[in-house]
């Protein structure tokens, strides 16, 4: 497909609480988004601009004259302004616009890609509801040559751009917006920065900070160390009184530590060390201590039928006191089912957001998911999130089958399509219930989750690891880099990057050390993390022929069942010559892999290991006293 870069004025908006607007009246709200948005397309083409893409509740349009486009988006809001006269305060629609001009690739079908488009969605993500933000660059060519007030709003770092951006405001005459400033200024941020701090300390994160400060150290700019406030979410209890559901409960809980770790100002304790007090009586301020977290919500799931109620509360983890709770009852066949998820998740975000400044309705509005009206389609995905913690033969291909029907019947359902392609790839990875082409099926997958959800570092990790397994580094590297850079504290995503990485260039020690960092990085966030998190750490260790720390880190691996474990233990007694240590577990590696002798090489191969490396390995499975086959 040809490209072709050029310059021009792009202009980004979106709804407001869409998602509020959605659980109150979803009818009416699709109404009115389809009439606004008939409008704001006549505007744009009024102004000799083209919509490029309308995707939900945004809209993306460009322009050839930057003034065009501003002009524009000022008539916009007032036309909406005034339409929404019309309605009741509740189910007024509003939109944040921004503006900005630069350098795009356009593809053949008119699809535009790049910084200029990139910029222009963090300005409206900056605007004031109703209101308009414009970069530097676009101030710059219009001051003086269009009737409109400008408000500098001071130089802003924003996502996934390198250098800060000017950003000004918009200020529309007669505008019954209120006008109040919601930026925070860079010096604003240094006081709620070192406030948020001390509020940690006195809250008994301080052990925490000093073991994830050394872990972080040496890490590059893609792995800083986290920054903000701390949440755990504990699993939501079941109290259906159908242990069939609990899949279900788990889900929810699933689904909004997803949802909160996407916000760059939250560290969120991962689901594994979180899942360890599933069916416990806690005290919340033990939690606290025991994972570093600052606040927990914690409540429960009742589903009977088509109907569910949800309940949860915010709770402070340094005194135990309720912070804030609601709950939520749902007919799940009238009603989005992931509106529980991005509900709770506004209300959490917004609670801790009011208290310290730390979070802003922006972000949350920037960052939320993509979802799915297909009950059934979710349902597969929970089924898959149970998956992942007992991962047998058996239920891969029930999963497998249950998300093949998910994404029949949900095709815009971007998780299923992640979820979906990572059970493709563990055809070939774990060679479970093999088909043609699985990596090939892998990657497409991941592709379809990647152009449906863009701002989710979950696809860019199936991407990368259905590249991995085909070989392809470079493709790898990249995919990898953008997942971590997306959220550079979700610990599923460090976990992921640091293994592969590990993998990927386990011949070149510089790169395999960065690897082994974000691995310890995911140890540091997540204190019951999975021990399979130890498995590269150890190879990196047997590599740089630190054998005692390598066995070290092979023993904090609690996978008994799992024929690799007993691989790795009987190749570091092998180098270390403890040919009797080895001894048992080479019986246990033979009755779990009866065929490792004759495969030793191709599983290694799999995982991009360089045949000088699979050869020397091999010599120490020799010592150990495994009868591996000479090199083929």
């Amino acid at each position: 497909m040809s490209q072709k870069r050029k310059l021009a004025a792009i202009l980004s908006a979106d709804v407001v609480a869409y998602s509020r607007l959605m659980g109150q009246d979803e009818r009416e709200t699709v109404n009115t988004l389809q009439r606004y948005r008939a409008v704001i397309q006549a505007l744009v083409v009024a102004r000799h601009g083209r919509v490029v893409n309308a995707p939900g509740d945004a809209l993306l349009a460009e322009f050839p004259s930057v003034v065009e486009a501003v002009q524009c988006a000022t008539e916009i809001q007032d036309e909406i302004e005034r339409r929404n006269a019309d309605l009741q305060e509740e189910n007024r629609m509003r939109f944040r616009i921004g503006v900005n001009l630069g350098d795009v690739i356009e593809e053949a079908d008119g699809t535009l890609y790049g910084d200029g488009v990139n910029v222009a969605a963090r300005m409206e993500a900056l605007a004031e509801p109703a209101g308009v933000c414009v970069s530097g660059k676009v101030f710059e060519e219009v001051d003086g040559r269009v009737s409109i007030t400008f408000e500098f709003a001071g130089e802003q770092v924003v996502k996934n751009i390198v250098k800060p951006v000017r950003v000004y405001r918009v200020r529309r005459a007669g505008s019954s917006i209120a006008r109040r400033v919601t930026m925070i200024r860079p010096a604003r941020w240094k006081i709620l920065a070192a406030i948020a701090m001390v509020i940690a300390l006195v809250g008994g994160t301080a052990v925490w900070w000093e073991v994830t400060r050394s872990a972080a150290t040496h890490m590059s700019h893609e792995l800083v160390a986290p920054t903000g406030l701390s949440v755990a979410v504990l699993p939501f209890a079941n109290i259906s009184g159908d242990p069939n559901q609990e899949f279900f409960a788990d889900g929810i809980t699933e689904q909004i530590i997803t949802e909160l770790a996407r916000f760059r100002d939250l560290s969120v304790i991962a689901r594994n060390s979180t899942f360890s007090y599933k069916g416990k009586a806690v005290d919340v301020r033990q939690v606290g201590k025991d994972l570093g977290a600052r606040y927990v919500i914690e409540g429960s799931v009742q589903r009977g039928g088509d109907s569910v109620r949800v309940t949860v509360q915010l709770l402070d983890a340094r005194t135990g006191a309720h912070l804030w709770a609601d709950s939520y009852e749902r007919d799940l066949k009238r009603t989005k089912v992931f509106g529980i998820q991005d509900d709770i998740t506004e209300r959490v975000v917004t609670a801790i957001g009011d208290a310290y400044g730390a979070i802003s309705r922006a972000t949350f509005e920037e960052s939320r998911g993509k979802g799915t009206e297909s009950l059934d389609a979710y349902e597969c995905v929970l089924r898959y999130y149970a998956y992942q913690r007992v991962i047998t033969p058996e239920e891969h291909a029930r999963v497998r089958e249950c998300l093949e029907r998910s994404v029949k019947a949900a095709p815009t359902y971007a998780e299923a399509w992640a979820a979906l392609s990572e059970i493709y790839s563990q055809e070939h990875s774990q060679g479970f219930n093999t088909r043609p082409n699985a990596l090939g099926r892998a990657l497409n997958a991941a592709q379809r989750a990647v152009q449906l959800d863009p701002a989710s570092p979950r696809a860019y990790v199936v991407v990368a690891n259905a590249h991995f397994f085909l070989h392809d580094i470079d493709a790898f590297a990249r995919a990898a880099k953008r997942a971590v850079s997306l959220n550079p504290n979700n610990v599923d995503v460090l976990a992921f990057y640091g293994m592969l990485w590990t993998y990927a260039y386990i011949g070149d020690q510089t790169e395999r050390a960065r690897g082994v960092e974000a691995m310890k990085k995911a140890i540091a966030l997540s204190p019951v993390h999975p021990t399979w998190y130890h498995f590269p750490i150890a190879w990196h260790y047997y590599w740089n022929e630190d054998y005692e720390t390598a066995l070290a880190e092979t023993k904090k691996i609690d996978l008994p069942g799992y024929w690799h474990t007993h691989l790795q233990l009987v190749t570091i007694y092998g180098a270390m010559g403890r040919k009797q240590d080895a001894r048992g577990s080479v019986t246990r590696l033979l009755e779990l892999y009866p065929e490792i002798p004759r495969k030793y090489r191709d599983e290694w191969r799999k995982w991009n290991v360089p045949e000088p490396m699979i050869d020397h390995a091999a010599g120490d499975l020799r010592r150990a006293g495994l009868d591996i086959s000479e090199r083929s």
